[in-house]
């Protein structure tokens, strides 16, 4: 995209229809177009993945090889009973078998959803519940801690798949093994553009996690929005530092590089600046994509961990997950020569909606313009009329007309709350930003209790549901309070039962078991005792009135606070 103004106003979702290879009967499959059409064209012999071990171990994957590898696991969903429409779910962290898994159950017109690994079990339940899950692909040691003591609690799975060494006496099945046996040819199944993809799980303020649907359509999206805003050419070393459990993983680590013909570099081990650095240059990385805490980190490292090196490949960063600190877009020209690209999207919106793009200037702190093909406006409600905000740096909600290709197609169970996103028109995100004159968005803030953090969205429900559950807890409320890396970092109040006494020891109990049942990336940093939480007097805890104390905000109205007891 050389210039945006022009891009924009002459760009369709139609035109972008043409730039992918639709089968017989207005049918397509996301896998065909990440994979199969590139072997096609005469690209088999162009490197697809590199995937760089915790040991530093590589291998590498040329398209014709990714082609059969996927075949061979759609093979083995169809021999073991799995069709269209089969759900499979996969507790894995980054490895090669991941990407596999997902392109192979697409091959075979199932329904695919990535886990987060670092989840604990009471996260993996509730998804796998409410997705209905079928079938799991996972390793011996992440099935022991994560999922042995849920799994007589998912009725409707059916087969374990274990990637590595295993043991296959309680039923599971070897992946490696029935990998070596299954064939390399498979018949893509055709699919229509509204058949059901990919199921991503995000959390809401209240209630279960949300399951959204994604239809095999959205790869147009896909792959219109990595040529146009992470700037991708065929051939370009790509390098997204997502894990595969998140949207962001899945849309943009695998899927948009694919379909623009790209080599992903897959890095297992978690954050290491200097690791990090040596990849950037060692594997000649072009375009980037990775996160502000991520960045935040990188910072932090100071310049030791990048001394005497040099980027020369590099053409393109950007940054997802929360907005990206104008500091942080300062020191990327310092130490890069170029700015980080901060973009905006959501797990409903399927794909970036608004960036910062290679061919216009960066304005630091800004989330940047909409993609072309997408409408967005700064809006305010009144029940069930939306009135566009159109004077600058007026403060509403961030809406976007419906209709682009990865628009969610549901919430799985839940059509009331999906209706509820629509409204007049509009989608709206639950973001509060604004739009200055040049047409620049701003992120402000959720309205909203959702806590993100290192780029997650962590629902406070799930938190204070899982703290309910040790014996010693009445009552718990959780927020999310500023910190410099992790942009927020969860924190829970509790009051305790009658019998219980706040010490240092039941503490680090409850810590212990709140890790347990949610996992690192989700149980609380800190917990704090309280004899009694602040309610309203229908008997609703008031999260925000703990948060604005802990902040030293306004408290706002309190008309409906019934008890404040500490």
């Amino acid at each position: 995209m050389s210039d945006y103004a022009d891009a924009y106003a002459q760009f369709s979702w139609s035109a972008a229809n043409e730039r992918i290879d639709w089968q017989a009967g207005g049918k397509l499959n996301m896998a065909h177009e990440a994979v199969d059409r590139h072997v096609a064209a005469g690209y088999g012999d162009q490197r697809a993945l590199r995937w760089i071990s915790k040991s530093g171990e590589q291998r590498d994957f040329t398209y014709l090889e990714l082609q059969k590898q996927t075949n061979r696991f759609a093979n083995v969903l169809r021999n073991q009973g799995f069709e269209r429409g089969s759900r499979i779910f996969s507790l894995l962290g980054r490895r090669p078998e991941l990407i596999i898994a997902a392109l192979g159950s697409l091959k075979a017109g199932c329904i695919f959803c990535p886990l987060f690994s670092a989840f604990g079990p009471e996260p993996i339940k509730a998804r796998m519940e409410i997705g209905e899950a079928d079938a799991l692909l996972t390793t011996a040691p992440l099935y022991r801690r994560r999922v042995q003591g849920i799994r007589d609690e998912l009725p409707t799975l059916q087969k374990v798949f274990m990637v590595g060494d295993s043991d296959t006496s309680a039923g599971h099945a070897s992946f490696d093994a029935l990998m070596a046996q299954a064939p390399e040819a498979f018949d893509v199944e055709p699919m229509a553009p509204e058949d059901r993809a990919l199921l991503h799980f995000t959390s809401g303020t209240t209630g279960k996690p949300k399951g959204v649907v994604h239809v095999h359509e959205a790869i147009v999206a896909h792959q219109a929005s990595g040529e146009m805003a992470l700037d991708l050419k065929p051939g370009d070393v790509y390098w997204c530092t997502a894990d595969p459990g998140w949207v962001t993983g899945m849309s943009y680590g695998i899927l948009a590089p694919l379909a623009n013909r790209a080599t992903l570099i897959v890095d297992e081990a978690e954050f290491d600046a200097r690791r990090w650095y040596d990849i950037l240059q060692e594997q000649a990385v072009n375009v980037w994509y990775t996160a502000p805490t991520a960045i935040r980190m990188l910072m932090k490292a100071g310049t030791d961990a990048i001394a005497k090196r040099d980027f020369p490949d590099l053409r393109f960063m950007a940054s997802v997950g929360e907005p990206l600190n104008p500091q942080a877009v300062i020191w990327s020209h310092s130490v890069f020569g170029q700015p980080f690209h901060d973009t905006w999207w959501q797990t409903e919106t399927g794909g970036i909606m608004i960036a910062n793009y290679a061919c216009m200037d960066v304005k630091p702190g800004s989330m940047g313009k909409p993609l072309p093909g997408i409408e967005a406006g700064i809006v305010e409600t009144d029940g069930a009329v939306v009135r566009e905000l159109r004077e600058p740096l007026a403060m509403g909600e961030l809406a976007l007309r419906p209709g682009w290709p990865s628009m969610m197609r549901g919430y799985l169970h839940e059509d009331a709350r999906y209706g509820a996103c629509f409204r007049d028109c509009w989608y709206l995100s639950g973001d509060l930003a604004m739009r200055d004159a040049d047409g620049y968005f701003w992120f402000v803030g959720r309205n909203d209790d959702l806590i993100k953090s290192s780029g997650h969205l962590i629902g406070p429900f799930e938190v204070e549901s899982a703290l309910m559950e040790h014996p010693a807890v009445a009552e718990a409320a959780v927020i999310g309070v500023p910190e410099e890396t992790a942009g927020e970092l969860v924190k829970a109040f509790v009051a305790l039962k009658p019998g219980h006494i706040a010490s240092e020891e039941l503490l680090l109990e409850i810590k212990g078991h709140a890790r347990r049942h949610l996992g690192p990336a989700v149980a609380p940093k800190e917990i704090v005792f309280r004899n009694n939480l602040p309610k309203t007097r229908s008997g609703k805890i008031m999260r925000r009135l703990l948060k604005a104390r802990e902040l030293g905000l306004p408290e706002g109205d309190l008309s409906t606070l019934e008890s404040d007891e500490t």
